[in-house]
């Protein structure tokens, strides 16, 4: 378990390090040590003011993944045609990986992470758009523009909370670590209710079902679930309706009120949040500019040990979420329930994830860490097997909500737990950690949509299996050299 260190590191805590040119050199040489190096900056914010920063990012990152979200659990079923949707989300988190890798230090360190944050969640508004009018031609590019921004989006985040952090603790004087599970789940708690919000604006649109839609007929239940392969949408000489996409009208009533939930959140970010570093005088301000140093240090921290056992954790994390918004909503929901039963579903998933990020937050000072991740593992070990068993019947809609209320209590654990992991692990190399915890996210989702449009489900579930079993494998051998390393620490 990690311990706080009260000696002679206690200092670099007083310093914002991410993103300045001091930095940059220590990332690329690996030397973490000498203070000295580092400009001291005065912290002039109030705790009120710390504070702020925090909720308007959550909301606003909220008010953007609310249209995300809302579309994301659409796209395997609304644009199925030539897997559209789904090779579309493949795209996203393809140039999310080449933006972790050769753009997210560089503009963050040029642009500073609020208007990288800005300019990041513009990028979300152009995939919006595309949904309009949802062919090769539209999709292709805007889930691409998407992904570059969304790297830089979560990567700039995670350094932006951690900052604030670590300047909280340096005002109150507080722990450092459980201000770090505090304010992640204060933000997953509002961000995670984002699938709520979307899914219900997807919901309340689309369960205004035409005179025309037909219900959907008992022998198609056999097909679904976790028998379920791609091409089954097809039953002798008639298509299964839960599968239709909807009318032209629904989809620019969805798509406009997604459109407009991205519009403000890009005018609330520029204009109410704060930029962290704006306290450093003119003269102590430097310049900022491209520098290969951090590309350097992005691809250097892969040969961390540490990093290299949490990659596993980091890609599985992503895998789950991948299926649940691919396979789960298709697979077992649409399929068995028709379209407009998605929204409501999902709704159930991101209630969860949110009461669920915000008992973690409140329960980080008496429960260690790996506590959650082995409740984290119990619980989705119980959903893969009952999803490998259970059979979908035509009354059996509300066994998916408890299914999908248990996937999102165990995602918001994994996701909190690991922002905060990285955060803990690497606070000296924030840039580098968290580009590569988007990297290896990105990767992960990458492979949970090639396996959607390939795989039968069951097979996808049994690699799930895999994964989680080599995921926990690795995070508690991270947990062991942290122990022995804080032991070693104690008894010098």
């Amino acid at each position: 378990m990690t311990t706080v260190d009260e000696g002679p590191k206690a200092s670099r805590l007083q310093v914002p390090t991410k993103l300045d040119i001091a930095t940059t050199k220590m990332l690329a040489s690996g030397n973490v040590a000498d203070d000295s190096r580092v400009p001291e900056v005065d912290y002039n914010f109030s705790r009120g003011r710390h504070l702020k920063n925090v909720f308007v990012l959550s909301i606003t990152f909220t008010l953007v993944f609310t249209a995300f979200h809302g579309l994301e659990s659409l796209q395997s079923s609304m644009n199925k045609d030539q897997g559209l949707g789904v090779y579309g989300l493949v795209f996203i988190y393809s140039a999310m990986i080449i933006s972790c890798l050769f753009l997210a230090p560089p503009i963050i360190s040029l642009l500073g992470c609020k208007w990288t944050i800005t300019a990041a969640m513009a990028s979300y508004t152009t995939y919006t758009l595309a949904n309009f009018y949802a062919v090769w031609g539209t999709m292709a590019p805007a889930s691409v523009i998407l992904g570059m921004g969304g790297a830089l989006l979560w990567s700039a985040k995670c350094m932006y909370i951690t900052e604030t952090a670590t300047q909280y603790a340096q005002i109150t004087g507080k722990n450092k670590d459980v201000l770090l599970h505090r304010f992640f789940g204060i933000f997953f708690g509002i961000v995670n209710s984002s699938t709520v919000w979307g899914n219900l604006i997807s919901s309340l649109v689309l369960s205004q079902r035409s005179q025309n839609e037909t219900e959907i007929p008992d022998e198609v239940f056999s097909r679904c679930g976790a028998t379920y392969c791609t091409g089954d949408e097809n039953i002798g000489n008639f298509s299964n309706p839960g599968l239709d996409k909807p009318s032209e009208e629904k989809l620019l009533i969805l798509c406009g009120t997604y459109f407009a939930c991205g519009l403000i959140a890009v005018g609330a970010v520029a204009i109410f949040l704060d930029d962290l570093h704006r306290q450093k005088s003119a003269k102590s301000q430097p310049k900022k500019r491209f520098s290969s140093a951090l590309f350097v240090a992005t691809f250097n921290h892969m040969r961390e040990p540490k990093q290299l056992l949490l990659i596993p954790i980091t890609m599985n994390c992503s895998m789950q979420e991948g299926f649940f918004f691919s396979d789960f909503t298709k697979s077992f929901v649409s399929c068995s329930y028709g379209l407009w039963n998605v929204g409501y579903v999902t709704m159930t998933y991101g209630v969860t994830t949110s009461l669920i990020s915000i008992v973690i937050g409140r329960l980080a000072k008496r429960v260690g860490r790996a506590v959650f991740f082995t409740l984290a593992m119990l619980l989705h070990y119980g959903l893969l097997f009952t999803l490998l068993f259970w059979q979908p019947t035509p009354d059996g809609l509300l066994i998916l909500y408890v299914l999908a209320g248990l996937w999102g209590a165990a995602v918001a654990i994994w996701t909190t737990e690991i922002n905060v992991l990285y955060g803990v692990l690497f606070h000296d190399s924030q840039e580098a950690a968290f580009s590569n915890y988007r990297l290896w996210r990105a990767i992960g989702f990458i492979l949970a949509y090639n396996f959607s449009v390939k795989l039968c489900v069951f097979i996808k579930l049994y690699i799930l299996m895999g994964t989680l079993a080599l995921s926990m494998l690795g995070y508690l051998t991270v947990e062991f050299m942290e122990r022995k390393y804080f032991g070693n620490a104690q008894n010098c």
